[in-house]
């Protein structure tokens, strides 16, 4: 009141008021009107109060519901990639003979394993993408691709269950076609999830047809008027199968939708491979195609744009790789003394995986159980190297390496961090404590010791 006699000026204020159980909340109005007398204006906004109050709560709901998935999503993703990286590793490093030659019917039940492992890991994959895919946190790593060499890698992945079913694989890929600049991981994993569809789909002496052609297509007036034009490639999946339904075709490149979701159901999934398709491709500046008739067969495309400009010898490519795996089985070459590795891991399985693997490339080994023993380990045995787990007990990886890098006779020690945690922020919390590279369990461990002898070779 005063205020307003004083400024003359309206003056807004809200009260609270209990009424028995009920709380009723009030806007009220003071404007002066002259000769020291004001205008009292009263208006029930309790209405308006608890809309806020409901708004303000579903939102703190809504950010614990996200955080909690982000949480799961992390915790799962460790606690099925920590014995997958023991899985394969293990098979990997007994394929290779390391612990010992095996005859051709234990090489294919290793090989059985392998790809049942790896299946494993791409359901995992496919749940972590299409979370980050939602969250915009996906990033490509695009690099020059042969496509001929893309659709051979995808195809070698579902030969073995065609063989099963009878059903005949045919290829159309037309010659001289140009390289893609792609994340050649994801769209074989868009690729192999069309022929793994087509494959489960498909009943037994059906057919596969795997086709590659250009596609020019004019995306606007304004290009034709030009003659300009974007330059695609088109590969085509088609196959003899059971067909779609007109009406469920929208239902395909839905996120854990399944047109047959019935405990009885014939066809297993999870209901993500063609939603991740779709978003892999688009996320390219390409796109998805289906046409289906039931009972009859589909037919799924997808359109790549390429670079005309773009070109790229698959012979160097070839060559380039040759010299890298010849170079992993030299740890010593340059040195006088065989390297020093330090492995900090607490799990068992994977303790014997990578010191198994990596003592039979002849490296010497030491190992820490936790963070602590890490840092002791590593003042006493100087080791010219450290793979560093993460998710460790007493003291995690990420502290141990950040007080690594305060001692000084152990801060140019190259520091590999091996963690089954694989979302995006991981990666970069890593660098930030100071490890010089980051690998997402589970690790192929030719890849780990190239990496190892990359640095080791610096």
């Amino acid at each position: 009141l005063q205020q307003a006699l004083m400024t003359q000026t309206v003056q807004i204020y809200e009260q609270q008021i209990e009424v028995g159980d009920q709380c009723r909340y009030e806007e009220i109005r003071v404007a002066p009107c002259g000769n020291d007398e004001v205008v009292f204006f009263i208006r029930d906004i309790s209405d308006r109060k608890q809309a806020e109050a409901k708004l303000q709560l579903t939102n703190q709901e809504l950010a614990r519901a996200t955080r909690l998935k982000d949480e799961f999503l992390a915790n799962m993703s460790h606690e099925l990639r920590t014995p997958l990286n023991a899985i394969l590793g293990m098979t990997e490093g007994l394929q290779e003979q390391v612990f010992g030659k095996i005859s051709d019917r234990q090489l294919k039940a290793l090989q059985a394993i392998e790809s049942s492992g790896s299946h494993l890991l791409e359901l995992i994959n496919d749940i972590l993408d299409l979370s980050k895919i939602a969250a915009g946190q996906i990033e490509l790593d695009c690099a020059i691709t042969s496509i001929n060499h893309l659709c051979q890698s995808s195809l070698t992945f579902i030969r073995q269950q065609a063989m099963q079913k009878s059903i005949q694989i045919h290829t159309k890929i037309q010659m001289n076609l140009p390289d893609l600049l792609v994340d050649e991981r994801r769209i074989r994993q868009a690729l192999i999830n069309l022929l793994s569809n087509a494959v489960k789909f498909t009943p037994a002496g059906g057919t596969i047809t795997l086709e590659v052609s250009r596609l020019q297509l004019i995306t606007s007036f304004q290009e034709k008027a030009n003659q300009e034009a974007k330059e695609y490639l088109q590969i085509t999946v088609i196959d003899t199968g059971i067909g779609i339904a007109a009406e469920n075709i929208q239902k395909l490149f839905k996120p854990f939708v399944q047109i047959d979701s019935a405990l009885n159901r014939q066809y297993e999934g999870t209901g993500l491979g063609l939603a991740l398709v779709k978003q892999m491709v688009e996320l390219h500046g390409g796109k998805v195609g289906l046409t289906s008739e039931l009972g009859i067969g589909s037919r799924f495309t997808i359109e790549l744009p390429y670079a005309t400009d773009v070109v790229f010898s698959p012979e160097r490519r070839d060559s380039d790789q040759t010299t890298t795996s010849s170079q992993l089985d030299s740890p010593t070459r340059g040195k006088l003394q065989v390297p020093l590795i330090l492995i900090a891991e607490d799990n068992e399985a994977n303790i014997m995986t990578i010191s198994s693997y990596l003592s039979a490339k002849g490296y010497r080994i030491v190992l820490a159980k936790n963070g602590e023993e890490a840092i002791s380990i590593a003042l006493s045995a100087k080791p010219d190297l450290i793979l560093m787990d993460v998710q460790m007990p007493l003291m995690d990886g990420l502290e141990a390496t950040r007080r690594i890098r305060q001692i000084t006779s152990l801060v140019n020690v190259p520091i590999i961090a091996l963690t089954a945690l694989a979302m995006a922020s991981d990666h970069d919390l890593c660098l930030a404590a100071g490890a010089n590279e980051y690998i997402a369990k589970p690790v192929k461990l030719k890849q780990l010791a190239d990496t190892i002898h990359q640095f080791l070779a610096t």
